[in-house]
């Protein structure tokens, strides 16, 4: 009992002793003075959980509709990149789990398998669905190429991340000079190995990535050349949503990247209750961004989120014992959550409101929302 992984907390510390310090700093550091990292997480204990008591939570449903279908839990698997340098099996183990635990996943546009071969893997083990992360490229030949690749491998939304024209200030990555270990391709971008390695992986990225990216531009675009969903990875502004929504998108994620692009900005569960009222249900709302229990999922749940993404701790997961490190990952938040709900009192998914909730005040007594 003593070794045995209980949270994501000893996840988390597992995957760390293990990796090699470069890769480890790759995943777990953020951007700059890291502000934006630690309050992703820290930001979800000011709100407290308020329990209805003498329910009958004998039986409780845990499950959400995404894409058309039921998943397991309101959680789906976020885009994370570079997975093979957790585990050589990267995402194939990532898609693989998720099927596995019936959750969906994002595939990213640095992944280190095809969308074809990831897609594959995880439709060989039970229903998934998935969904492609695109910047907005330089060269748009290839980003369509990107795109038409992901729909006919079956993705069912297209997940543009827009808060990256440029790459965040990491000096954890700049200190260790990091590179992506060698043998590593970046299929998506029909990049091998030994171009990755002429290059430093900002130089790698502002090569590749544009910065001149626009709504005008870039969503009448993919609108023109995919049927998929396009949903919109990176928003903090209530502002962003009503655009969204003004620009036909299906749905938004409140994201601050992980606190790896701009330092200071509001972690994503602060930011998520004004974009919720924003969008008054006329645009889906999902969040990311420091979640490692199932209380933290009923909070965002209760504050207008419909699902939430993960990727660190799927990356902790799989640096752990690959696709079955991920299959813990997704038990352990799985089982906390359903766990969360039941001490609540709430039987279904649309019990989960703001009455479940109080802030707790600096001076003392709580406030209701």
């Amino acid at each position: 009992m003593a070794d045995q992984i209980l949270s994501i907390a000893g996840l988390e510390a597992a995957a760390s002793s293990s990796l090699p310090t470069s890769v480890k700093d790759f995943f777990n550091s953020g951007a700059t003075n890291e502000v934006t990292l630690r309050d992703n997480s820290a930001a979800y204990g000011k709100y407290r959980l308020l329990p209805r008591v003498l329910k009958d939570v004998s039986r409780v449903d845990p499950s959400i509709s995404m894409f058309g279908s039921q998943i397991s839990f309101p959680l789906c698997i976020a885009p994370a990149g570079i997975q093979a340098m957790a585990h050589p099996d990267g995402e194939l183990a990532t898609s693989r789990a998720c099927a596995k635990m019936g959750v969906d996943m994002g595939v990213s546009s640095f992944a280190n398998y095809s969308v074809e071969e990831i897609t594959e893997a995880g439709k060989q083990v039970g229903v998934i669905h998935h969904v492609m992360q695109l910047y907005s490229m330089n060269d748009k030949a290839k980003q369509e190429r990107i795109v038409r690749r992901a729909e006919a491998a079956g993705c069912k939304a297209i997940f543009l991340t827009a808060d990256s024209p440029v790459l965040g200030v990491r000096y954890n990555e700049w200190r260790n000079g990091f590179k992506p270990p060698a043998g590593l391709g970046y299929p998506m971008y029909e990049k091998a190995s030994e171009e990755i390695h002429s290059e430093s992986h900002d130089e790698g990225f502002s090569a590749s990535n544009s910065d001149s990216h626009s709504w005008a531009k870039d969503i009448p675009w993919l609108r023109s050349i995919s049927g998929m969903e396009i949903w919109i990875k990176g928003v903090l502004a209530a502002e962003d949503v009503e655009t969204a929504i003004e620009y036909g998108c299906d749905g938004v994620v409140i994201s601050n990247h992980g606190g790896r692009q701009l330092d200071e900005t509001p972690a994503t569960i602060d930011a998520l209750p004004a974009c919720a009222k924003a969008a008054r249900g006329r645009i889906r709302i999902h969040v990311d961004g420091g979640i490692r229990s199932g209380a933290d999922i009923f909070r965002a749940l209760a504050l207008g989120a419909e699902c939430c993404w993960v990727g660190r701790p799927m990356l902790w997961g799989l640096a752990h014992n690959g696709q079955s490190g991920v299959e813990l990952m997704l038990k352990l938040l799985y089982d906390d959550f359903k766990r969360c709900m039941q001490l609540t009192g709430c039987k279904s998914i649309s019990e989960i409101t703001t009455a479940s909730l109080a802030i707790a005040r600096a001076d003392g007594p709580l406030a209701r929302l």
